[in-house]
C-alpha cells in the first residue's frame, strides 16, 4: 500500500510542476503564434486529444490518467495492467514537456508549410497563365489585387467600346453603298473577333481573381 501511495504521490507532484509550465507557456503565448497554430494537431491522438498552440488543456486529461490508475490500484488489477498505466502516464508527462519547449519550432514549421504552399500556388498560377494564351497580360497583373481589377475594367470597357462600334457599323452597312458593304462587313467581322477575345479575357481575368482571393482567405484563416 505504502509503495502505490508513494507512487501516486509522486505521479501528482509531477502533474503539479508540468501543470505550472503549461499555464506559464500558454500564458506567455504571444497572438500571432496562438493564430498560426490554432488548427494544429501536435500530438499523436493516443497521447492527446489537443489541437492548438495551448498546451494546457492536456492537464485535464492527465489528471484523469492518474484518477483512473487510482482505481485499477485500489481495485487490486492485474500488474500488466498498471504497469501499461504507468508507461502511458509517463509518455504523456513526456510528449507534454517536449512541446513545453518546441512551440516556436512548430510556428517556424508551418510558417514554412505556408510560405511553400503560396510557393506552389504561385507557380501555379504562373503556370496556367503561361498556358492559358493570355501572356500578354503582364503576370505582375495577376498578382496584384488592385492591378487586376484595373485590367478587368480595362477590358470590360474596351468590350462596351468594340460593342458600340460594331452597333454603328451595322446600322451604316444597312444603308451604305454597295461598293463600301464587303468593307464594312469585313471591318465587323474583324471587331466580332477583337471583341470574343477581349470576352475571353475577362472571363479568364474573372477566373485568376477567385483564385487569387479563395486561397488568401485560407491562407489567413
Amino acid at each position: 500500500m505504502r509503495n502505490t501511495n508513494q507512487l501516486i504521490y509522486q505521479l501528482k507532484q509531477q502533474l503539479s510542476s508540468l501543470e505550472q509550465d503549461a499555464l506559464h507557456h500558454d500564458q506567455q503565448l504571444p497572438a500571432q503564434q496562438k493564430k498560426i497554430l490554432q488548427d494544429i494537431e501536435r500530438f499523436n491522438s493516443q497521447l492527446f486529444i489537443q489541437q492548438g498552440a495551448q498546451l494546457s488543456p492536456c492537464i485535464a486529461q492527465l489528471k484523469k490518467d492518474i484518477q483512473q490508475l487510482e482505481k485499477q490500484l485500489s481495485f487490486k488489477l492485474d500488474v500488466r495492467i498498471i504497469e501499461l498505466s504507468c508507461q502511458r502516464i509517463q509518455d504523456r508527462f513526456t510528449a507534454l514537456r517536449r512541446a513545453l519547449v518546441t512551440t516556436n519550432l512548430n510556428v517556424n514549421t508551418e510558417k514554412q508549410k505556408r510560405d511553400n504552399s503560396r510557393a506552389r500556388y504561385a507557380k501555379k498560377q504562373q503556370q496556367q497563365h503561361s498556358d492559358s494564351g493570355f501572356g500578354w497580360i503582364a503576370s505582375n497583373v495577376m498578382k496584384n489585387s488592385h492591378q487586376i481589377y484595373q485590367e478587368l475594367n480595362k477590358h470590360l470597357n474596351w468590350a462596351t467600346t468594340f460593342e458600340q462600334k460594331i452597333a454603328e457599323m451595322e446600322s451604316a452597312l444597312a444603308n451604305c453603298h454597295s461598293t463600301d458593304k464587303i468593307r464594312l462587313q469585313n471591318e465587323i467581322l474583324s471587331l466580332h473577333r477583337r471583341l470574343g477575345k477581349c470576352r475571353q479575357a475577362i472571363s479568364y481575368i474573372e477566373e485568376r481573381i477567385q483564385m487569387f482571393e479563395r486561397p488568401n482567405r485560407n491562407l489567413n484563416r
